[in-house]
């Protein structure tokens, strides 16, 4: 069993001296014996000593929550007792030392009765220190979040709930809970998120997009996916990372819709947008699976005209394709175009 030494535990503070009673001891690091350690560290509000005590409950294995005992507060008090840890922890460096404490207090907080809004100050502090949350999160938060919500509450109401504690909602922890939601296919309830952001006074970011668009397109659910680039770039001007574009032209293949992949490329080109030669790439090869070759044509060209070339097994279809349809003139100024560039 691991041991939690009287060094780590800072024996000369006053708390771990009335608490192991001696200067140096090795105190067993059961459930009980940290939370007891937890529990003193609270009661004399020296929370810069939790993130040594909850070391050794990480090396023990023990899976149960170390703060299940603020349970035993009424939330008003429960609330101050964690607003007051995370205030506290802003100045333990290096923050990879809160690793543990910030995901029990996470798992703690999230499965609470009432985990609003103090689990979202939590996550704040989490993804603000530079932790990232343990895969789990995902699913405790969304469904705290989907319970919360069942109780008619909007999204901006539970965002800038926020501020009766102390805080205020922003990107990062908006985004969180939209990737969080569509972790389980709750898509419809992330397009909420990201409308109620807004309202709530944080304005939305690519990242805010990126996980919706990203679980609509392996949906294959194109629609909504188009609707919301077009949103994110006409409305709120903001450009694409070039592997969300590849991943919305990709599903537009997928899904025989060659023409909207056409156009989403022209719209973002209208809005000054980059547009990648992955992209191109994806859409002049879908062309020539649709046999739209005159489109693959002047897809071709729209290519050459960013300095692209395409790779040479599709350079040859293309040309074929446009032979093959009697598009002479065009397959010979496609071809020129490509020699062109590829002397």
């Amino acid at each position: 069993m691991a041991f939690l030494t009287a060094r780590i535990l800072r024996v000369n503070h006053p708390v771990c001296r009335s608490i192991l009673g001696f200067s140096t001891i090795s105190v067993s690091a059961s459930l009980e014996s940290v939370q007891e350690l937890v529990k003193a560290a609270v009661a004399n509000r020296t929370y810069e000593h939790i993130p040594d005590i909850l070391e050794s409950l990480e090396k023990s294995g023990n899976k149960q929550n170390p703060f299940s005992f603020l349970s035993a507060f009424a939330t008003i008090d429960r609330t101050r007792v964690i607003d007051e840890m995370l205030e506290c922890f802003i100045s333990i460096k290096p923050h990879t030392r809160l690793k543990m404490t910030y995901h029990h207090l996470l798992f703690y907080t999230l499965q609470s009765s009432k985990p609003f809004p103090i689990a979202l100050a939590t996550l704040q502090r989490t993804l603000r220190s530079g932790c990232s949350p343990v895969p789990q999160t995902h699913l405790l938060l969304s469904t705290a979040w989907m319970d919360h919500r069942r109780e008619f509450q909007s999204v901006p109401d539970i965002l800038l709930d926020m501020k009766s504690i102390g805080y205020r909602p922003d990107s990062g922890t908006c985004n969180f809970i939209i990737e969080s939601l569509c972790n389980v296919d709750q898509l419809d309830e992330g397009i909420e998120v990201l409308k109620g952001m807004i309202k709530a006074g944080c304005i939305p970011d690519v990242d805010s997009y990126s996980s919706l668009i990203g679980a609509f397109c392996q949906m294959r659910k194109t629609d909504k996916a188009v609707s919301l680039m077009k949103e994110m770039v006409g409305k709120m001007e903001l450009s694409p990372r070039q592997g969300m574009l590849v991943q919305l032209l990709a599903a537009l293949r997928a899904n025989k819709e060659i023409w909207r992949a056409v156009e989403m490329i022209e719209f973002l080109q209208r809005n000054g947008s980059h547009v990648g030669f992955e992209s191109f790439e994806v859409v002049v090869e879908g062309c020539l699976e649709c046999r739209e070759f005159i489109l693959a044509g002047k897809m071709a060209m729209m290519m050459t005209d960013k300095g692209f070339i395409p790779y040479i097994k599709v350079r040859q279809k293309v040309v074929e394709g446009l032979a093959g349809v009697g598009e002479w003139q065009l397959a010979c100024t496609v071809r020129h175009r490509f020699a062109e560039l590829n002397s």
